[in-house]
């Protein structure tokens, strides 16, 4: 029988520290300067190795010994005249292999008889590791510069025809619709919605392409070349210089995070207009 009196509520205990902490299930916040802890412990560890005596130079020169020799490189100009020859060939091949790969990207994304005739040979393509060809392309071209050019504009332009293809063939149906919706002719439609929305894929293959044709090159520089960074490298392995092959690898390290920051910016100024949707 209900006697009217309110019930009070229950005492709730204080929560404790440990009961007030949240419990955090992703990685957390990233630390400063994230990408680095890596490269510096590994730097450490190696000069720690180098300075006890535990790493023998003749595996591995020491890091001030490697900063030594780039001086050195530097200062009787090999170093520049190997990397600008470096440079040139990336560069030859970066530009026939993107304005190639998004050329066929154009003609099979755009159009189904494209499609029909090119998508089947360039996913073949894809299937073959552009440096398995070296042999037929020696058959072919020679042991020169055309050679090296044509293996790793091929290597550049998978990434970039896969990915600008797949962005242009899933353009969203809601924006066909509109097109037709507002009367846009084929080639509004082109320029207005399928290219702008085909950006980001491009940008993605880009990125794909420059870090394989730093691979190339690396490969390419060491057959019967007379220049380049991996010339250095062939010459240096030729006499034992350890030191010099670790000044290549860096200087190869170095370009291909330079170059991936460099598309990076390009992408960023490019889609901007998406972030601007987006708020």
């Amino acid at each position: 029988m209900s006697t009217g009196t309110a019930v009070p509520p229950p005492a709730v205990a204080p929560r404790t520290g440990a009961a007030r902490r949240v419990r955090r299930l992703g990685p957390g916040r990233p630390l400063p300067l994230t990408r680095a802890w890596g490269p510096l412990l590994l730097l450490a560890a190696w000069s720690a190795a180098s300075a006890t005596g535990a790493l023998d130079p003749h595996t591995l020169s020491a890091p001030w010994t490697v900063v030594t020799t780039t001086a050195d490189l530097l200062a009787d100009g090999r170093l520049q005249s190997n990397l600008l020859a470096s440079l040139t060939r990336s560069a030859l091949a970066l530009v026939a292999g993107v304005g190639l790969g998004t050329a066929l990207a154009l003609a099979a994304g755009l159009n189904r008889w494209g499609e029909a005739l090119l998508d089947g040979p360039i996913q073949v393509k894809r299937a073959i590791p552009s440096l398995a060809l070296i042999p037929l392309a020696i058959l072919w071209l020679g042991i020169g510069e055309p050679m090296k050019v044509t293996v790793i504009a091929l290597g550049v332009l998978v990434p970039v025809y896969l990915t600008t293809h797949a962005a242009l063939r899933g353009v969203d149906a809601r924006f066909v619709e509109l097109a037709e919706t507002l009367g846009l002719t084929r080639r509004e439609f082109v320029t207005r919605i399928a290219l702008p929305g085909a950006l980001p894929g491009f940008f993605t293959g880009l990125r794909m392409g420059v870090t394989v044709s730093w691979l190339g090159l690396v490969v390419v520089e060491q057959i019967n070349a007379t220049s380049g960074i991996g010339y250095l490298m062939t010459q240096a392995r030729t006499y034992g210089q350890t030191d010099v092959i670790v000044v290549g690898l860096v200087v190869y390290a170095l370009l291909g995070l330079l170059s991936d920051a460099a598309v990076r910016a390009a992408e960023g100024r490019a889609l901007s207009w998406r972030r601007s949707l987006a708020g």
